[in-house]
């Protein structure tokens, strides 16, 4: 019944919204808050719907993974790198100060700075993909810059339990270096290891007929995303993405896309409504003003903060805007640093809500502000005193090689 009325609500609202001139995902949102508990008539199974979303995002970064290969992450390091972590640090600070605000204690204001300083992967990529932008430079840089995000989630992730609960205080250090170091083993496996084993595997299924084949490719890809959480405390998201980049080199890259393809786009959806019912919209009235404050610092604060380190970095002002345009947005990431913020008790229970709220909104607008990144640039460029000052001196082609 979750999926089936999950499903059917996306398919209806989902075509609204398409025929309204808005991005689908606004469609599949709403489907979510229809179906959810907060809502009269039928209540889907969160819990379930909750897990078939994860789905989702271990189908859509093992997808990602396949089409964006090693060299392309390393080639836009100089940019991804900084830029990731800069822009992180300015909303976080931005978070924390308005949590403050409304009378959080710093420490919840910096769970929440860090939450909605994280993009969201599922809604970067459907964008991107949405305006044919995944291989062009802004697109290369965008998705690296993501990749450089989750690995800091991930270290947040081990580390804020450590450093909350006293007992990382005197072995912060080490606590770093072994998060830091399960990480490297899990990339040294799948790179070492999983670069002949994967393809071997595959080899011996793909005479087998197409049915075994499409199932030994989700198999590697669910595996692999679980294994790198259980064992190695990475995502499943990061998992799966450094299992299609594996798989990606391999002779069977472009069939394995193509197997994957149509289950990925089915839990892609589950994730957008998954993410509605969340939201418990007889709240909003009490907690419009943070929500203002936090959308205010996710359409404005983040994306300011991403065009200034491009500019820094000798970024052309037409790729720097677009990327600040795809980081407009908040999702899966910020759930789950929220759920540990407030399993720690540092987050109070409005802010889940909050960031639900957020998401939807930020969500909702980002595809419209991609769009208007194109003509800005444009504009911009045909005003010969403004195109010098938004384009730095240096200004050269995108580092992407």
């Amino acid at each position: 019944m979750t999926l089936a009325g999950g499903l059917a609500a996306a398919l209806v609202l989902g075509y609204i919204t398409l025929r309204l001139g808005l991005s689908p995902i606004v469609g599949y949102l709403l489907a979510g808050i229809l179906i959810g508990p907060h809502t009269p008539g039928f209540v889907g199974d969160e819990k379930l719907a909750s897990e078939m979303a994860e789905i989702g995002v271990i189908l859509l970064m093992f997808g990602v993974g396949l089409q964006f290969h090693l060299h392309e992450l390393i080639a836009v390091r100089k940019v991804a790198v900084p830029g990731a972590l800069f822009q992180i640090a300015a909303a976080t600070a931005l978070g924390a100060v308005a949590g403050h605000a409304f009378g959080w204690s710093w420490t919840g204001g910096i769970f929440f700075g860090i939450a909605i300083s994280i993009a969201s992967t599922v809604v970067l990529i459907r964008v991107l993909a949405d305006q044919g932008a995944l291989q062009r430079p802004e697109g290369r840089i965008a998705i690296g810059w993501l990749v450089v995000e989750d690995l800091f989630t991930v270290l947040a992730l081990v580390l804020l339990p450590a450093i909350l609960s006293g007992e990382g205080q005197g072995n912060l250090g080490w606590t770093l270096a072994l998060a830091v170091g399960k990480l490297a083993l899990l990339a040294a496996l799948l790179f070492i290891a999983g670069k002949r084993a994967i393809p071997w595997i595959l080899h011996r299924v793909e005479a087998a007929g197409q049915e075994l084949f499409m199932l030994a490719v989700l198999v590697l890809a669910l595996t692999i995303a679980i294994g790198a959480a259980k064992f190695f405390g990475a995502s499943m998201a990061l998992g799966a993405f450094l299992a299609g980049m594996v798989i990606g080199q391999s002779p069977f890259a472009t069939r394995a896309a193509s197997e994957v393809l149509p289950f990925r786009d089915a839990f892609a959806v589950l994730f957008f409504v998954s993410v509605g019912m969340l939201l418990d919209p007889s709240q909003l009235p009490q907690e419009w003003p943070l929500i203002a404050v936090t959308m205010a610092i996710i359409l404005l604060g983040k994306p300011l903060a991403a065009l200034l380190v491009t500019r820094v970095l000798g970024q052309p002002f037409a790729v720097g805007v677009s990327i600040a345009a795809s980081l407009a947005q908040i999702g899966e990431f910020s759930f789950i640093l929220a759920v540990l913020g407030r399993n720690l008790g540092v987050l109070p229970p409005e802010g889940m809500n909050i960031l639900v709220a957020a998401s939807i909104l930020s969500i909702t607008l980002n595809p419209l502000l991609y769009r208007w990144a194109g003509p800005l640039a444009a504009w911009a460029a045909r005003k010969p005193g403004l195109d010098r000052w938004l384009n730095p001196p240096t200004a050269r082609a995108p580092i992407v090689k």
